[in-house]
């Protein structure tokens, strides 16, 4: 590898409803391909919690992450965390979910508008208004990062995969400079990192979500943490576009990734 220490603080077990491999066998693999550290960070999707049964996932993919740390103790940073879901829509139940595990990692993300289906399950977008639509994402995580009881934001432009994907639509950011500024100083202001995803890059889109102007700006308006994410769903995903994350980490002008254990921010050197 390029780098010396690879770090990838956004994977799925099976535990996730998409997850396709154990918390074990993820890392194993890691482990063989010099992985320093690896966040387990399963989907909690907070507005359907309990009809979707994350109240029993969550519980299950805690318990399976602790026993892979013991097995990988000394061999591998085994981080337990959480992707929480769309954590706006129902705070209290947000706030219920972090604190019912000790967490070392929690992720803020947002996959699908107030009472619709997740951007990913969308087959057309035929008749809907492209710019309004992500005008409410992104407003959505204006309040998202408002609440902010989170360590990183992930996947700021998550819509733009699918546009994409599905109808060849390409979204110029730029057009959403105001909401994106605001997002920006308020992640910088309560101190919660921005996350580069790389699956962009295994998908037709092939972009990392954010972009590195995106990046470049977060740091400009203050942002101090990047965290680095394969959002790997498969064990051959793993830290997948992360050396072209840190490369652009690099650009933008941190010289560190930032891990978390038990809540707290720990910075590793790029080199």
């Amino acid at each position: 590898m390029k780098y010396k220490k690879i770090t990838d603080t956004h994977v799925h077990t099976d535990n996730s409803p998409d997850g396709n491999h154990s918390a074990m066998l993820l890392c194993e693999t890691a482990e063989s391909m010099g992985i320093r550290a690896i966040a387990f960070c399963d989907h909690c999707e907070t507005d359907v919690f309990y009809k979707d049964s994350y109240d029993r996932r969550v519980t299950q993919a805690y318990f399976e992450v602790a026993r892979a740390r013991s097995a990988f103790l000394g061999k591998l940073l085994v981080l337990e965390g959480i992707e929480l879901g769309e954590p706006a829509y129902d705070t209290e139940l947000a706030e219920k979910i972090i604190t019912s595990q000790e967490y070392d990692f929690v992720i803020g993300s947002l996959h699908n508008l107030r009472e619709r289906e997740d951007f990913y399950y969308m087959t057309s977008f035929e008749g809907m208004d492209i710019d309004a639509l992500v005008k409410e994402y992104f407003d959505e995580l204006i309040i998202m990062a408002q609440w902010g009881k989170f360590d990183t934001m992930a996947h700021i432009t998550y819509p733009f995969r699918y546009f994409f994907k599905v109808a060849g639509i390409t979204v110029d950011i730029d057009k959403y400079k105001k909401q994106t500024d605001e997002l920006f100083k308020l992640l910088a202001e309560k101190d919660i990192a921005l996350e580069i995803n790389t699956a962009g890059l295994r998908q037709p889109i092939n972009k990392t979500s954010p972009e590195l102007d995106s990046v470049k700006r977060f740091k400009q308006l203050g942002g101090r943490m990047i965290t680095l994410g394969s959002d790997a769903h498969f064990a051959e995903h793993l830290a997948a576009g992360i050396e072209t994350g840190m490369d652009m980490a690099l650009e933008a002008g941190f010289g560190a990734v930032t891990i978390f254990q038990k809540r707290v921010p720990i910075e590793i050197p790029i080199e």
